[in-house]
């Protein structure tokens, strides 16, 4: 029987070319990625765990990796700089990373699970698995309108916006791959823009083309966008005359199991009884 393969959505080598493209404009749109690097920050400030060795899972800025390389206890991270990496073909031998970190970096991987699990492999017993992922609710107002234009002006609608994770996936993904204690969170924050227009420039900006293997291979009709535009700004109007946009930014934490680790208590081994827990009368 012939292995079942995760389906190929995305088009790696139109993403090699949307991010190779927007390097130079980067600094310009990276402000998401900051943010994403703080929340990095304030997930691992209550550990006291070293990290001699962490690799960073392709990242588009700096922010991740100069948090990470001035944190106590973390000796070298290692990124696409010091050893060819493919973040769905990791190159690490087993058991050889103290953690592994991404930085909004991994929406567009074919087979995230699998990534997981080679992830999952590569670190050490108790070695920390930590990314942040645009989340479902992220450009949710663009999505929206884009599709409403396009059946308003074609009859149809075509793909343009990835799939994000869900927040209620994310911990089944962890544990899926074999984490120990996964941990989930989410922020949700509004963004405004004068136009959609300029939502769209500070996408492209950043990197984010449609990179999706199915989209539509010939350029967009203009009235679409012209159609899109206005009714982004009457439906998802700041009161301002601008426009809001919704990102989400999912974090996702598990362990690479270890027997140090705290383990739950075996099945009937609790001391107290069911209806003393919840409160309630026998």
């Amino acid at each position: 029987m012939q292995p079942v393969s995760a389906p190929i959505l995305f088009d790696r080598a139109a993403r090699r070319k949307h991010l190779l493209r927007a390097q130079a404009q980067m600094p310009a749109h990276d402000f998401l990625f900051a943010e994403g690097a703080e929340i990095l920050a304030e997930s691992l400030a209550p550990l006291t765990h070293r990290f001699p060795l962490v690799a960073e899972l392709q990242p588009r800025t700096g922010h991740a990796t100069a948090m990470l390389r001035a944190r106590a206890g973390t000796a070298r991270v290692l990124t696409p700089a010091d050893i060819a990496m493919d973040e769905e073909l990791l190159p690490f031998a087993d058991a050889t990373l103290d953690a592994v970190i991404s930085n909004l970096s991994l929406h567009a991987v074919n087979d995230l699970p699998g990534l997981l699990i080679q992830a999952r492999r590569a670190l050490k017993p108790d070695g920390l698995f930590l990314a942040t992922l645009p989340g479902a609710a992220s450009l949710q107002e663009l999505r929206q309108v884009l599709a409403e234009a396009e059946a308003e002006v074609t009859g149809g609608v075509s793909p343009r916006i990835a799939p994000f994770l869900e927040v209620r996936d994310a911990g089944n993904l962890l544990q899926r791959a074999g984490f120990a204690l996964p941990v989930v969170d989410s922020v949700t924050l509004t963004i405004r823009y004068p136009d959609m227009l300029s939502l769209l420039r500070d996408l492209r900006g950043a990197g984010e083309r449609n990179m999706l293997s199915a989209r539509q291979k010939h350029p967009t009709k203009r009235a679409i966008f012209v159609q899109a535009a206005a009714r982004y700004a009457a439906q998802h109007s700041d009161g301002e005359g601008g426009i809001v946009a919704t990102a989400e930014i999912i974090t996702i934490c598990g362990w690479k199991p270890a027997s140090s680790q705290q383990q739950p208590a075996k099945r009937g081994s609790g001391m107290v009884h069911l209806m003393q827990a919840l409160g309630t009368p026998d």
